[in-house]
């Protein structure tokens, strides 16, 4: 994917992001201040606000959209539904000829209850703050960089559909539906998770799904009638070492059995218990293969006198593989850094997040696009502020070079031609 050989300058465009890293700053901690964690629904009406408020300023409609409620199991195994919050959706000239998917969420993992609530600068470009890197910065690179796409000539040749989720860090049950349909109209797409503090973008990423097995089992009493119970507990551990065998079956396989619930007084034998678990895939053949394995401990644990076992839950992020035409996405974009003195450079991870699902659309996206941080899901989550800045130059210059025709639009290549 090269560029033509006479670049058009579009030095004032970006210009419009020159020194604007205090209004930034002020803005991301003013986000950062509302608590949006992912059950916190009246703290994501807030940030959902606050947001439609920046975005408006774009022009375009700005709208909340539902989507369905999350299926929860309980400790006890019952299944029940559970509202997520809405996401917020932009649409700006869906006729140009470009057409890109933005995306990013509002949601983070830090609950109103966490004690992780506040921000503090560790120094004078490194800012500690809830949601900093983890997308609220991301999300602001996203406003900066479109405000200047619409300061330039070539706006009307870029159209964007913006959508803001509440529940990416819950696997996006809500929202799923939503970004599968913007995809669709994309010819590619921008995510803003937050790159490494070097800068380093993510690009295969692993697939993903969350599971729980429920068993039933009989309660009795643990000294008088030890024999007519079925300990649901014991069951369940079973269950949770044989499918943590699973790991390294495949290439890049990996379980991860995160919490076996159940149980009470000790003289009471258990009559249920969840094991939840996660599993990381590489290739989209291992879904099958693991879904076979998990159905058949199921099944044969569950056909034991006195108990019964079901599995719930499933995989959410399919795989996003390096394809010929994201390979080629990530060179363009090198190119481009490399004129605002950047040196990209991208790897393959385990993380995984709604870039997976977008890619499985069929449109390439780099879904790294947001602010330099480190340590994110945790209270030393950092975000470097001075990538607020760089990161917006980027993404402007990404989408003002592909609308100018200075490099060819990412989704328009090889197979797509």
């Amino acid at each position: 994917m090269g560029k033509r050989a006479g670049k058009t300058d579009i030095s004032n465009d970006l210009g419009f992001l020159d020194g604007k890293r205090g209004e930034m700053t002020s803005m991301l901690r003013a986000w950062c201040a509302i608590n949006s964690g992912s059950a916190n629904l009246d703290g994501l009406a807030a940030m959902r606000r606050a947001l439609a408020e920046g975005f408006s300023g774009l022009g375009g409609e700005v709208e909340t959209v539902e989507g369905p409620p999350q299926e929860v199991v309980t400790p006890k195994g019952e299944i029940v539904k559970k509202p997520v919050g809405p996401s917020l959706r932009l649409v700006k000239r869906p006729q140009a000829p470009v057409r890109v998917l933005l995306a990013g969420h509002m949601d983070t993992v830090f609950g109103a209850d966490h004690p992780f609530q506040t921000d503090r600068l560790v120094d004078e470009d490194t800012l500690n703050a809830p949601g900093g890197a983890d997308m609220k910065g991301g999300l602001l690179i996203m406003l900066y960089a479109l405000m200047a796409v619409e300061r330039s000539k070539f706006a009307e040749r870029i159209g964007y559909e913006v959508v803001i989720n509440a529940d990416e860090e819950i696997g996006s049950p809500g929202s799923a539906p939503l970004l599968a349909e913007a995809a669709k109209r994309a010819q590619f797409a921008c995510v803003y998770e937050p790159a490494l503090p070097d800068g380093t973008l993510a690009g295969a990423r692993k697939g993903s799904g969350n599971f729980s097995a429920i068993f039933d089992g009989r309660s009795a009493h643990a000294g008088r009638e030890h024999h007519l119970g079925r300990n649901a507990v014991v069951a369940a551990a079973e269950f949770a070492a044989r499918i943590d065998r699973l790991s390294g079956k495949r290439d890049g396989l990996t379980v991860n059995v995160a919490r076996i619930e159940g149980g009470g007084p000790n003289n009471v034998i258990p009559d249920k218990a969840v094991v939840r678990f996660n599993v990381r895939i590489e290739k989209p053949d291992d879904e099958g293969f693991v879904l076979r394995n998990a159905n058949a401990l199921i099944t044969e644990i569950g056909a034991r006198d006195g108990y019964s076992a079901r599995l719930h839950g499933g995989f959410g992020r399919p795989p996003k593989p390096m394809t010929r035409e994201l390979e080629a996405f990530f060179a363009a974009l090198k190119t481009l850094g490399a004129e605002l003195g950047l040196d990209l450079r991208w790897k393959s991870t385990g993380g995984c997040c709604d870039g997976n699902n977008i890619a499985a659309a069929g449109i390439p996206v780099i879904d790294t696009l947001g602010a330099r941080g480190a340590h994110i899901h945790s209270a030393d989550e950092i975000v470097k502020l001075d990538s607020l800045e760089e990161r917006a130059k980027l993404s402007a210059l990404l989408l003002l070079r592909v609308a100018a025709g200075d490099i060819p639009n990412p989704g328009l290549q090889g197979s797509r031609l």
